[in-house]
């Protein structure tokens, strides 16, 4: 990308947040973006989307550094319209509690900043065309839409050595990006960007996180072998996420490099720091360690995973087992994380 004046200032905007692997990357380019986007003159607001937003917590610092970009660009009081998207069964009610409390939230920051939320996948098309001018998405196009099969031997696909399982995910893969681009070329505004922070993929094509997936793994076929949960539901529980190679990111837009009036101006795959282990080099504190990546999985993984157990009691029994359990495990042989995060910039192309 060009080289751009704007200069990420973490320590003032929510500093705990820009400890999210990969964030101050993602946050740099989504500023970048904000400064070399084109702007419509007011009375138009300017048209922000969040693609993915969760509880509002992951993406925050970085819309509200955007922001800040693009007010510092504008007149006083031209309006701002921030579109939060996400499934439908999303708790919408965190998310706007979480722009309403935050001391970081583009709220508190801009009085002539608004938002407003659409429950419907980002599969699809939920904005109308030609009318988001700078979109983000973090943490989360590598959660497929749907799970493809059960995974046999582990709960996350790229450590399987089933060739045909495998094939199912990457096909699933494939679509739910090739979807996500191009309805995202429709909502853009012509020189509109979106900025996305997604999981990678390292060389060998696996997926990162490895020594915590396979401790979560093993530690929930000890669980059913203890009587913990059953066969069938410890073969229910599957972690429906994919890492994208480069190729993969690429592939809607060969072989000319556009796909629905869209390019890709930059594109990284590169390992965040493992700020836990990082802190465990320092402080030699296996259980903190631990404890750390299993509040990790906990937010991330633990819910989709208690489904499998139909009876709420059971449920919460068997989440405290696994929480337990994986703590001993990590914590007897503390290994660093890979975390392969890819950093993509897309550009909508301006009529010829």
């Amino acid at each position: 990308m060009p080289e751009s004046s704007v200069v990420v200032q973490p320590d003032a905007i929510g500093s705990a947040r820009w400890r999210t692997a990969g964030l101050r990357t993602a946050a740099s380019l989504f500023e970048q973006a904000a400064a070399e986007v084109d702007l419509p003159e007011p009375p138009a607001p300017i048209v922000v989307a969040e693609y993915g937003c969760g509880d509002g917590r992951n993406g925050l610092a970085a819309l509200t550094a955007g922001i800040t970009v693009l007010r510092n660009r504008t007149r006083p009081g031209h309006a701002i319209a921030v579109t939060h998207t996400d499934a439908a069964d999303n708790d919408f009610s965190a998310l706007f509690r979480t722009l309403d409390s935050e001391p970081d939230s583009y709220l508190r920051t801009d009085r002539a900043t608004f938002c407003s939320a659409v429950g419907r996948s980002f599969l699809t098309q939920i904005l109308p065309p030609e009318r988001v001018h700078l979109a983000w998405s973090s943490w989360a196009i590598h959660w497929l839409s749907r799970t493809p099969a059960p995974i046999p031997d582990h709960v996350q696909v790229s450590f399987s050595v089933d060739e045909a399982v495998r094939a199912d995910y990457a096909r699933q893969a494939a679509h739910d990006w090739h979807e996500f681009i191009a309805f995202r070329g429709r909502e853009l505004h012509p020189g509109g960007r979106l900025v996305v922070m997604a999981m990678g993929q390292r060389e060998g094509g696996q997926f990162g996180l490895g020594p915590l997936l396979d401790a979560l793994t093993a530690t929930l076929s000890d669980l059913s072998a203890q009587g913990v949960i059953t066969a069938d539901e410890r073969r229910a529980m599957t972690i429906p996420v994919v890492g994208r190679s480069e190729r993969d990111f690429r592939s809607p837009f060969a072989p000319s490099g556009r796909f629905e009036r869209l390019k890709i101006t930059h594109l990284e795959i590169t390992d965040a720091q493992d700020r836990f282990w990082a802190q465990y080099q320092i402080d030699s504190d296996a259980q903190a360690f631990a404890t750390s990546w299993v509040r990790f999985a906990q937010a991330a993984v633990f819910d989709r995973l208690g489904v499998a157990v139909s009876d709420p009691q059971r449920r919460a029994s068997f989440q405290l087992a696994l929480e337990t359990s994986l703590i001993d495990r990590l914590a007897a042989a503390p290994e660093p994380m890979p975390i392969p995060m890819a950093h993509i910039v897309v550009e909508k192309l301006r009529p010829a």
